[in-house]
């Protein structure tokens, strides 16, 4: 192992490898490892990073796999002498390209939504999404086109969510209300027809953990909900997104069930595959499922079964296996 080093903010990390004209393998895949970590190609075999934390040991660690091909790896520090030395090590990271090449394919895309199956919108939006967190995660000076980018990544993500879920709640900001559980038993609540991920789990969680005799009411439109219902997940329901949370996290806090950490996995699942962010393993497996049980089943009282089942699963695993 290399000895580790300080990395002032002012300073970067260069990476200079060079491995025997025999391990094309090697070579390719150190390329490629380099590439996704966004280093700045100086010449053949020197690479540039800015030397924070992540990026420092980032390079150590291809260093190290480097020197165990049989190659050499050299880390140096590197300090800027002038402001405009600062200003060219800062161009070699500028992702404007990288942003306007992405945004094109948006734009064409944005085109076909409306003739698309819910399938094949789900599998755009994560092609798509897969490349624009992998030129964020690289973007380590952002500028005006990191925030074009943001601004237009999220109408794109806007518009297809209101095509798979018409009636989908804003963010709206306000305090979250401690509720009473036994205020709410034997209740109607209600919430938008064809169930997807925010809305299952939220009756998943009433039915198991809030009122296990909960009626519901699947609504073709949020105005037809009776008023001695209680509406979730659409805008003006009782419980719905608030600030940042999405309706199965306001539910947790409204009726004191965050405490529970088999319940606080699901719902970081839930809101990543809701609104995005940081997610778990079991989220694609679980978003699978659910699309494959809303082909087959038409009847959403059928489908919270069927999903319930699932639920009923991942909560007992993330409840005993807290570890990640």
């Amino acid at each position: 192992m290399l000895p580790s080093m300080t990395t002032p903010q002012d300073s970067w990390i260069l990476l200079i490898v060079s491995l025997p004209t025999s391990g094309a393998t090697a070579r390719m895949r150190i390329w490629r490892t380099l590439k996704a970590l966004g280093g700045a190609a100086l010449r053949d075999g020197a690479y540039l990073l800015p030397a924070r934390a992540e990026q420092v040991e980032q390079f150590r660690e291809l260093a190290d796999e480097t020197q165990q091909q049989d190659g050499q790896a050299w880390l140096l520090t590197v300090h800027p002498h002038q402001d405009d030395d600062a200003a060219a090590y800062r161009a070699l990271f500028d992702r404007a390209s990288e942003y306007a090449e992405l945004l094109a394919s948006v734009s064409e895309a944005r085109q076909t939504l409306s003739g698309l199956s819910e399938a094949e919108l789900n599998r755009l939006l994560r092609r798509l999404g897969r490349i624009y967190e992998a030129i964020r995660k690289v973007d380590f000076f952002p500028n005006e086109a990191s925030l074009r980018a943001e601004a237009q990544w999220r109408d794109f993500t806007g518009a297809v969510e209101t095509i798979l879920s018409p009636g989908e709640p804003h963010l709206a900001s306000g305090s979250i209300a401690r509720r009473d559980p036994t205020q709410y038993q034997g209740r109607l609540w209600a919430t938008r027809r064809h169930i997807w991920v925010d809305r299952v789990a939220c009756a998943w969680l009433i039915q198991r953990f809030i009122d296990p005799h909960a009626r519901f009411l699947w609504l073709e439109s949020p105005g037809d909900c009776p008023s001695d219902a209680l509406g979730f997940d659409y805008d003006g329901a009782t419980f719905t997104h608030v600030g940042e949370k999405v309706s199965f996290e306001v539910l947790l806090a409204s009726f004191g069930l965050d405490a529970d950490t088999g319940l606080q996995r699901l719902a970081g699942m839930v809101h990543a595959l809701d609104v995005g962010g940081p997610t778990v393993p079991e989220a694609s497996g679980f978003e699978a499922i659910l699309a494959g049980a809303r082909e087959r089943l038409a009847d959403d009282d059928a489908l919270l079964a069927e999903i319930g089942l699932v639920l009923d699963s991942l909560h007992a695993h993330f409840l005993n296996n807290r570890k990640r």
